[in-house]
C-alpha cells in the first residue's frame, strides 16, 4: 500500500491538505498526518510512506531539519518530498533543494495541482 505523510502544524490547512488528496484513498493509498516536526520524522522512519508533504516553520524540528534527516536514513531517503509552504523566497527554495527536496509548492496552494503532484510523485498516470 502506498503511503503520502502530510506534515503540518496548522490543522485547518493539514485538513485541507487532507481534503485535496482524499480521492486518492480510492486508488488504495494511506494518508497519514503529523502536526510537528519531530512527529513527523518518527512517521517517516516508522512508516516509510512514499510522498512527504512538509511544511517548513513547524514545532519540534523545521521542516528542512526533517528532510536532512530521513535523506541521511537509508530506508528512508526514496520518499518524496516536496515542501508546501509559505515561504516563498528563492532562498527558501534553493535550501529545500540542498536538503533533497524533489519538489516546492507555496501556500495558498491549488488544490489540483496539489493533487496533481501528489498522484505524479506516486506514479500514477492519469488518463
Amino acid at each position: 500500500m502506498k503511503k503520502v505523510l502530510i506534515a503540518e502544524d496548522q490543522a485547518h490547512i493539514r485538513t485541507l491538505i487532507e481534503r485535496s488528496i482524499e480521492e486518492l484513498e480510492d486508488d488504495g493509498v494511506e494518508i497519514l498526518v503529523a502536526p510537528d516536526g519531530t512527529t513527523a520524522l518518527s512517521t517517516i522512519l516508522e512508516a516509510r510512506p512514499d510522498v512527504v508533504l512538509l511544511d517548513v516553520m513547524m514545532p519540534g524540528m523545521n521542516g528542512f531539519e526533517v528532510c536532512e534527516s530521513l535523506r541521511r536514513d537509508e530506508a528512508a531517503r526514496h520518499a518524496h518530498v516536496i515542501f508546501l509552504t509559505a515561504k516563498g523566497q528563492e532562498y527558501d527554495r534553493a535550501r529545500a533543494r540542498e536538503v533533497g527536496a524533489n519538489g516546492y509548492l507555496i501556500k495558498p496552494f491549488d488544490p489540483d495541482a496539489l493533487l496533481a503532484a501528489v498522484r505524479q510523485a506516486l506514479g500514477f498516470v492519469d488518463e
